[in-house]
Parts: structure tokens; sequence; C-alpha cells
């Protein structure tokens, strides 16, 4: 674009001032009022495709602009699902043109003394966090990383992780969020699936040597230039690419709203991982909203425990959240749940997010010692289905208002309101994060269920991906031909609004034409006080085709017998083909990802097992 073409623009939107010269700056200069900044950023989007943030703390020159909007439509982009839906969600302002790094650092302009990050004894302000994310996004530049070539990025919860994030959002080269406890399989995945050319992992973490494992991969996957470290040697040593220094020189922004700002992953448990693309105005109309909901503000202390690569962590509001309203993130790791509690206290945390298993160790710690929690004012819990009894002692024990949080990195996000009654906290999931967010439950043949009956809930809305990258397949299994995302949790609408969950669509078993839902059964075991976990998968039978197969983690020495739990079962209601069939004791269940069980391998290790009578005992 020249600045020829430009000055047509603004005169075509009645801005008709003497002073419209290549210099001429917007504010300063030509004086647009704020209907006519929000005009000309509509145009561009409409007759340019460029999404520009006009109302940033950068006053452009005409010419800057200009040199801007030609860069942004002569850049190569990603090929992503697009939202049908998009252009009515910028008209209604949910999606607004501007970047999630820039709405984070201008932050440094109004308070940059404030402390954005803590890591153990480290302290990042707002000044310092932005220096080092555009020094860091220099120096990425002289390493070769660019946009839009997708970063995967391994890394624990550091202050490197935060900067590096942002410092590749500014380049256009979305970070591809990845748990720190993939290996090569799942990385070989990934890595063909995105086409990325650098990442970035620890040195070393619990016993794996991650440098070794991608040296290992770069063999298969050439397109892996860049390796960055976190306590290598060199320019690709993250925590010397992360300082906050300038860097060689301070790049222009690689990417648009409009533009992936990261990739996560599906978090499900069958097969392998899949891609998912959200982009600057998507993901940060969710940050907006979900921050509101959990009350975060700049007086927000929000302890990261849970790995900040997980959407709930990073999002829900999480770290990006407390960033975008000034506050503070302490970044910790859920190994030490004592090291936790000793961070709430002594850092005054006040917001916090974790999954059951995680908030059933902090309470039996308590049970045992003092700490001072009393500044901690929002729990979220999310990631897995809470126990009602867990909750409840959850808000007995802990001085705070516990959240319920239901959602997926696909989009649908759930909370309970921080004002609503107590029965709503401890019994429901919550409802949407917004009024824009549709759902609908239906039944097996994908109809609609009368009010009250549970069925698969399926989601479209404003921050629910179009379809998964590069995974033409996946998309046509989990979307609907008009949107709608196939959650694969079955749930139950209640008249209020709020939905409660009570299983999953494939965690269904079906004995001889009967269902039983893997997760009611659980719960009512895990009642039983010789049981301290319980998880049930499906097992073959050579006439019901599948019966229950049981795994207990037992509280004390002695486990229950197989008998023991069906007359504890029968006792509480249930019917006779919902009761396990086989009975296996195991020291601890498989879990994936923030905690999560794993019910791929509950399934495997329960078809492996040798067919049984019902009620045989074994």
């Amino acid at each position: 674009m020249s600045v020829d073409v430009l000055r047509d623009v603004l005169q075509s939107l009645g801005v008709t001032r003497d002073e419209i010269t290549p210099e001429a700056r917007l504010r300063a200069d030509l004086e647009l009022s704020s209907v006519e900044t929000t005009e000309l950023e509509l145009e561009l989007d409409r007759g340019f495709g460029v999404r520009v943030d006009l109302w940033d703390a950068k006053d452009y020159r005409l010419e800057e602009l200009a040199e801007l909007v030609r860069k942004a439509r002569d850049r190569p982009r990603l090929d992503i699902p697009r939202v049908p839906a998009a252009d009515r969600y910028r008209e209604l302002g949910l999606w607004r043109p501007e970047t999630l790094d820039a709405v984070i650092l201008r932050q440094a302009a109004t308070r940059p003394g404030a402390v954005a990050l803590v890591y153990g004894a480290r302290r990042m302000t707002y000044g310092e966090l932005a220096t080092a994310v555009e020094g860091a996004a220099g120096r990425l530049r002289e390493l070769g990383v660019s946009g839009p070539d997708p970063v995967v990025v391994q890394l624990p919860n550091t202050i490197e992780y935060v900067v590096l994030v942002l410092a590749l959002m500014r380049l256009g080269a979305p970070p591809v969020l990845t748990l720190p406890s993939l290996r090569a399989y799942e990385l070989d995945r990934i890595l063909e699936l995105t086409q990325a050319t650098a990442i970035a992992v620890p040195a070393r973490q619990r016993r794996a040597d991650h440098p070794a494992m991608v040296a290992e991969l770069r063999g298969r996957h050439p397109r892996l230039a860049t390796v960055l470290i976190s306590g290598g040697e060199g320019p690709s040593d993250l925590v010397r690419l992360c300082a906050p220094e300038p860097g060689p020189d301070v790049p222009p922004p690689g990417a648009d709203a409009a533009d992936p700002a990261l990739m996560l992953l599906s978090s499900g448990t069958t097969g392998p991982p899949k891609v998912m693309v959200r982009t600057h105005e998507d993901y940060g109309y969710v940050v907006r909203t979900t921050t509101e909901v959990a009350g975060v503000d700049a007086g927000t202390v929000y302890m990261a425990v849970l790995p900040g690569t997980h959407t709930f962590t990073l999002a829900y509001p999480g770290i990006l959240g407390t960033l975008s309203a000034g506050g503070t993130v302490v970044l910790a790791g859920p190994e030490d749940p004592r090291r936790a509690l000793e961070l709430i206290q002594r850092e005054r945390v006040t917001h916090t997010a974790a999954v059951p298993g995680l908030v059933a160790q902090w309470l039996g710690v308590l049970r045992g010692e003092r700490y001072d929690l009393s500044s901690l004012k929002v729990l979220q819990v999310g990631g897995a289905k809470l126990d009602p009894d867990l909750a409840e002692q959850a808000v007995k024990v802990l001085p705070c208002t516990l959240q319920q949080v239901y959602g997926m990195s696909e989009g649908l996000t759930n909370f309970t309101r921080l004002d609503d009654p107590i029965q709503t906290i401890l019994g429901t999931q919550g409802r949407p994060a917004t009024p824009h967010d549709e759902i609908t439950i239906v039944d097996e043949d994908e109809r609609p269920v009368p009010p009250g009956e549970v069925g698969q809930l399926l989601t479209r809305g404003p921050y629910t991906i179009a379809g998964y990258y590069r995974d033409p397949e996946a998309t046509a299994k989990a979307f609907t031909a008009d949107g709608f995302y196939r959650t694969g949790d079955l749930v139950k609408l209640l008249p209020d609004g709020n939905v409660q969950v009570t299983g999953r669509v494939k965690n269904l078993i079906n004995r001889g034409g009967e269902k039983v839902c893997a997760e009611e059964l659980e719960e009512f075991v895990r009642q039983m006080p010789e049981v301290a976990a319980a998880g049930v998968a499906p097992a073959p039978h050579p006439v019901y085709g599948e019966t229950v197969c049981l795994f207990v983690v037992p509280a004390g020495p002695q486990p229950p017998d197989l008998l023991a739990v069906r007359r504890y079962l029968t006792s509480c209601g249930l019917a006779g083909h919902k009761l396990p069939e086989r009975l296996e004791v195991l020291d601890a269940l498989p879990v994936i990802g923030v905690g999560k069980l794993d019910r791929t391998a509950l399934r495997e290790r329960a078809r492996s097992l040798e067919s049984v009578n019902p009620a045989s005992g074994r």
C-alpha cells in the first residue's frame, strides 16, 4: 500500500485535513476522532484484509501505517480453518483488532514498576517484561526464527516460558504449546503436523534428557533448524535470550489480530495429539471474558501451579488474563503441595487453579500443618470432574470462593459464578462464560433431548475453533456440518442454565445393550472408605460383549474384594448391570496432562484381561 492509497482511504471516510502527508501522525497531527479511528480500522480490514490496532500506544505516521499494511498483505499466512461467523463477531465487537502481546505490554506504559512475574527469588516488572519480550524477539530473529513458522514450546512454568511465548507472538511465529510430559512419539506427530522450524526445551526435567530427544527428532524433521535450550550455551540459551536486556533491534509486529496467536494440543485420550490454532481475536476474547468472570484485576496475584502450556492455566483467565489486567503471576509447579501452600502464604496469592487431585493433596497437608492462606480469594478447579465430597471439604477448609471450571481447548468454557449459591458451586460445572456461546444437548442420533435429560454436549461460538489444523479427518469426526463441536461429554442442562457433567460418550460401557457410565460408577466406588481412587473400563466378554472392569487404588493395606464392592453398590441402589465383574488393584491410576485419568491406558489394560463370567469373583 502507498501513502496515496491510504490518503484516499482517509478522504473516503471524511478525513479532509490539509496535513495528510507521509510524515503526519494519526493522533498528533491529523487529530483523528475515536469514530474516525475505528472507521479506519474497519476499512483496512474490509478493503485490505489487515487488522491493525490503532488504539495502541504507538501513534503511526502515515508512511509507517502504509508500510505495515503492505507487509501484512504480502506476509505468508498459515492456512487455518475459518470460523463462519467471524465477520459477525467482529461487528459485535467481540473480536478486536489487537494482538495479545500488545495488550499485555501496554501495562509497561502505565505501570512499568509493577511486578508482572515471580519465579523463586526472581521478580520481573512490567517494564522489564516489555524489554525482555522486545529483546527476545530481536534475538530470535537473528537465530532465524520468523513468522508464520510455528515454534514448539515444551517448557515448565518459568519466566523464560512467558517471555518466549510473548516474543513469538510479537514475531508472528505461533508457539505450539506442548505439555512437558510428552516424549518423542507425540512430538513426532506434532512436528509433522505443524512443520515447526524451532523447538524450545529444558536441558533436563524429571530425568528426561530433552536435548538428546530433540537431536533424535531432528534426524526425522529436517525443517527443525533451531533448538532453544533453557540452561544451554551460546545465543540459543533461553535464560540469556529472554533476559530483560535490549536486543539488536526491535522487530515490527509480525502478526495482526486475525493471525494465529498460538497453537494448542487436544488433551483427549484417543489417538495422537490434534492441533488447534487460536487467533489473537478469538483467544483474546476468551481471555477478556474469563478475566471478568474470575474477578481478576490489577490487584490479583495468580499462582500458576498447573502446566502453563495448558489452556486452563494459560487463559481461563490464567497467566494471560492476569497479565492483561496488570496483575502478578507467581510461577510454580504441581510437584510439591507444601511448596504451593508456602507460595500462597509468602506471595499473598489471591487466585489459583488446580485439578481435583491437587486439591486433595493440599487438603491432606492442611490436616496436619498450618499455613496463612487468608489472602486466597478464588480457587478454580477443573481439568477433571470435581467430586462433590471433595468440593465440600475444600469449601470448609480453604478461606476462599470455589469456582468450578469445565471447558476444552477447542472452545467452550463454563464457570460457576463467584456469587452463585453454594449448592450450584458444589453440584454443577457452571454455565457458559459468555451469552454468545451456543450449546445444545443431543442423543445418539444428534437429535435434541428433552429438557433435563442427559445427552452429548455440542457447542459453537466466538472462541470455539472451526476445525483441527491440517487434519480434515479428525475435523469431520469432531464437528457437525453446521459448525458445532462434538465435545464427547455427557451432560444435563439444568433450568438455571448450569450444566452437570455426567460422563463421556466414549466412556459408556455397552453390557449386552445396557449402558454403564464409567464416571457414575467411579463416583460411587470412591465413597468407600477402603478406596483412595477408582477407574472403570470395559472388559471383553463372550456373551455380553463388554462387562465392567473396576480398577482401585486401596486407601489402606487391605483392598476391598469384588464381592464387598458389589454389595456396597447394591446397597447404594445401583442396577445390577452396573456392578463390576472384574476387580484389579493398582498402586496408582494412570493419568495424562494435568491429572486426567488416562482412560486409553485403562481400556488397554482391561482388554488384555481374559474374558470373565459375570460375578465370577475374579
